[in-house]
């Protein structure tokens, strides 16, 4: 699989700027695992309260760029492929554990594997990494629906 950029990343996650949490997806295996880039920045919003004089991100904010890697990862998956108004919502994180601070300047490695898929709930377990260390693990639930968009 060719790595996916954020103009393909944009076609498979409704989340935008600020939200959107994913880079580039630098491998695939549909059905199977996904392996993902974030770029932290000092840039970043969140970073002007959390904390101004020391900079760290939101552990909350790691699970859901986890989830968002795990997202793409269902939708590439998903056959055949899903209309635009199908979104993937959170049910559940277990076993959630902060290893590691991220900071600016680091580069969040998002590692997803599919575990489980039935009747539109999938379920994975995820891993972020700086470098070759463990930042972050948790086991992801998430249910697949159709929304209407409101006008």
């Amino acid at each position: 699989m060719e790595p996916i950029d954020i103009v393909g990343i944009m076609k498979h996650l409704p989340h935008r700027y600020p939200f959107l949490l994913v880079d580039r997806v630098l491998e695939l295996e549909k059905g199977k695992s996904v392996v993902a880039l974030k770029n932290v920045s000092m840039n970043e919003p969140f970073f002007q309260g959390h904390f101004p004089k020391y900079p760290v991100m939101p552990g909350v904010l790691i699970l859901e760029a986890l989830a968002q890697a795990a997202g793409i990862l269902t939708f590439k998956s998903i056959e055949p492929a899903p209309s635009e108004d199908t979104i993937l919502f959170y049910a559940g994180i277990d076993n959630a554990r902060f290893k590691r601070q991220v900071v600016p300047g680091d580069q969040l490695i998002l590692k997803a594997e599919i575990v489980a898929s039935k009747r539109g709930i999938w379920k994975y377990v995820a891993k972020a990494y700086v470098g070759d260390e463990l930042a972050c693990e948790a086991d992801l639930m998430c249910a697949q629906r159709e929304v209407t968009p409101n006008n």
